[in-house]
């Protein structure tokens, strides 16, 4: 086995005044704000990247070495899988300029390649490395807020630069692909963010282009990424029908075959849009299925990041809790809210608030107005007056609640805590 040494890492930890064991702490850290859960790699780790043995890390790992360096993976002297190490790493960025933006980078960049008598730049799996980042903080910025307008327009102008960077200078058919993969992550992103916000028109948009980019990437886990949102966006604006045909389209990827977490995920969502369907027989089925295949399902490290993030037993009992409240199935939503909750990352800002606020109209179904009422007013007010879904359920909860329990001083506590709102936001 070729052990050639990472000098490049080892220059950098030099530059910065890293220890194996104090860069090993800052990745784990990392880790923790992109995926939630903290890293396990010491000074052991480290030093095995420094000697060569590790030449390409897991794209967990390349994320968060990339958010502690602010260098792409390539810069840093790994080599992905297939290439040899006989291009000379690039030069270590200045300090100052770690925090850059990638639109300016790549202006500058599209700028050269046409200037007059310059030679054509190459693009390479720097500039996808580059792009990956981003893309890692477009998802942590989504697990935290959700539904922005803001988070859907930097996914969007993050899109459109993957696509200019085709046209900055020569590339091969994998840095080709791989770029049109970067671009359909974004614009998968500003979907997401669109459908999380309401904003449907936007959010089908997003979905058009997306699914163009995907097919040009021919990535699989990416086209399965897209399916499945639209399978969600269709089945939020009561489209059941439309909804299953989505989600079928994802679940028939060879990925869910390849992967059982793929598989799982698929079959979540297509429980949850059984329960929208208000088909019982079907909801309880797929939701095994789900549970079954997640149960088989090896750690795997060639999973994407967007996968990693947020895909796990917290995620397949929220995706419960929506199915058993739309089939009025309280108790059986309750148990599914206190499990989620049980064991919910502590990234997760947004899904905590939806899965709160759906606990709230599980407890409030079944007469509990008291306990429903301390469970809604635990979510925060940014929340419940900036996020689309969770503010319009708790509209739903407030009116829920007057109708059960009229003039009561239960709702009176309701009624001056989202009063406070208005003040404190």
């Amino acid at each position: 086995m070729d052990t050639t040494r990472n000098a490049a890492l080892e220059a950098w930890m030099k530059e910065h005044g890293h220890s194996s064991n104090s860069l090993a702490e800052a990745v784990n850290t990392a880790l923790e704000d992109l995926t939630g859960k903290r890293g396990g790699f010491d000074g052991s780790s480290v030093r095995d990247w420094k000697a060569g043995r590790v030449k390409w890390p897991n794209s967990a790992t390349r994320a968060a070495l990339e958010q502690v360096t602010g260098l792409p993976a390539t810069a840093l002297g790994f080599v992905p899988r297939g290439r040899t190490p006989s291009t000379p790493a690039p030069q270590q960025e200045d300090p100052d300029m770690k925090r850059r933006t990638l639109v300016g980078g790549i202006a500058a960049a599209a700028a050269a390649a046409a200037a007059p008598g310059t030679a054509p730049r190459r693009i390479g799996m720097s500039d996808v490395d580059r792009l990956q980042k981003r893309f890692a903080e477009i998802i942590v910025s989504d697990h935290r807020h959700g539904g922005q307008r803001s988070i859907e327009q930097r996914a969007a102008a993050l899109a459109d630069e993957a696509l200019n960077l085709q046209n900055a200078g020569s590339a091969t058919q994998r840095v080709r692909s791989s770029l049109y993969a970067c671009a359909a992550s974004f614009r998968s992103s500003a979907m997401w963010a669109a459908i999380d916000g309401r904003r449907y028109d936007d959010a089908k948009a997003h979905m058009r282009e997306a699914q163009a980019l995907a097919e040009m990437s021919t990535d699989q886990a990416i086209k399965f990424r897209i399916w499945s949102h639209a399978g969600t966006m269709y089945r939020h604006m009561g489209r059941p029908a439309d909804a299953l045909a989505a989600n079928d389209v994802a679940r028939n990827l060879h990925v869910t075959r390849r992967d059982p977490m793929f598989a799982s995920l698929g079959l979540a969502r297509q429980a949850a849009i059984h329960g929208a369907a208000q088909d019982r027989t079907a909801t309880r089925r797929t939701f095994d299925q789900a549970q079954d295949a997640m149960q088989r399902a090896a750690p795997e490290d060639y999973r994407p990041v967007w996968l990693l993030a947020f895909y796990d037993q917290a995620e397949l009992d929220s995706l419960a809790l929506s199915a058993y409240l739309a089939l009025g199935d309280y108790p059986t939503a309750e148990f599914h809210a206190h499990r989620c909750l049980s064991v919910l990352r502590p990234h997760m800002a947004r899904s905590r608030a939806i899965t709160t606020t759906r606990l709230a109209h599980a407890q409030l179904a079944q007469g509990d107005a008291d306990a429903a009422t301390a469970t809604a007013m635990k979510v925060p007010a940014d929340a419940a007056t900036q996020h689309a879904r969770v503010s319009r359920m708790l509209q739903e909860f407030g009116a829920a609640l007057r109708a059960t329990a009229p003039g009561s001083s239960t709702v009176q506590t309701w009624t001056e805590h989202t009063a406070a709102w208005r003040t404190t936001v």
